[in-house]
């Protein structure tokens, strides 16, 4: 095999290790387990919009009268289960907000990705979770946006640098005792992306937001990529010690 063939074949390992169990949802297959929520009576609801996809379709949510909204999934094996197998974790997702009415006059929400854990609830709180503030959500926007956050050591006990937890209290979010970021992200049964940040009420609100190409995305081990890498420079090498050898013959 020459060298050109096997930068190829070594760049193409690279790439599988980057994406091996990345998982998008575009919903160009159907909902793959994603449905929005809480829905009241006299509201639209929510449904797959051939029209509004940021390159596919999109799960159009529309709600005239509601607190705020949940894109949830608690049944797709990519995004529940055990997020520590992977060293590094990085979730995304696209979102298009035509509008946010409160009191008639359009505003903003915080965009929350939480991870939650119903196993084993303290003090009758309904889960223990760990959540992150991916930034705001509006019409001001003018179309979509994407919003991702990597979780850089799944193995952390403590909350990483801008990440919450809930479940201790219902005033003040914090995880409860005896419960850490590692082992949350070990038994994740829901995952939501929500307009709810812990530990604030809100009014009713008119929403008409569409969501698109939600991702789990493992980051690849360091090592990997460095073993990976370094057998492409050795190859690499191989080849200049060749090319020397014949302009010596």
């Amino acid at each position: 095999m020459n060298k050109k063939a096997l930068a190829g074949v070594v760049l193409a390992c690279l790439s599988v290790a980057s994406a091996a169990s990345a998982t998008t949802t575009d919903f160009s297959k159907g909902d793959e387990g994603w449905y929005a929520g809480p829905a009241y009576d006299g509201n639209e609801g929510n449904w797959i919009d051939t029209s509004l996809g940021n390159g596919a379709p999109a799960l159009h949510t529309r709600y005239y009268e509601t607190f705020g909204l949940n894109w949830l999934n608690s049944s797709n094996g990519a995004f529940v289960g055990d997020y520590t197998k992977h060293g590094a974790v990085t979730l995304g997702i696209d979102v298009l907000a035509n509008s946010i009415q409160y009191q008639g006059r359009e505003v903003s929400r915080n965009l929350v990705v939480e991870l939650r854990d119903y196993d084993n609830a303290y003090g009758g709180m309904p889960y223990t979770s760990v959540w992150y503030n991916l930034g705001e959500i509006s019409a001001a926007n003018e179309g979509w946006k994407h919003y991702a956050v990597t979780i850089g050591d799944t193995a952390s006990s403590m909350l990483p640098s801008g990440w919450g937890g809930y479940g201790g209290t219902e005033l003040e979010p914090g995880l409860p005792p005896g419960r850490t970021f590692a082992d949350v992200l070990a038994g994740v049964d829901e995952i939501a992306f929500t307009t709810f940040e812990p530990g604030y009420v809100y009014g009713w609100t008119a929403y008409d937001v569409a969501v698109d190409n939600i991702s789990v995305s493992p980051v690849p081990e360091p090592a990997n990529v460095a073993m990976l890498a370094g057998g492409l420079g050795l190859f690499g090498l191989m080849g200049r010690r060749r090319k020397a050898k014949g302009g010596k013959a």
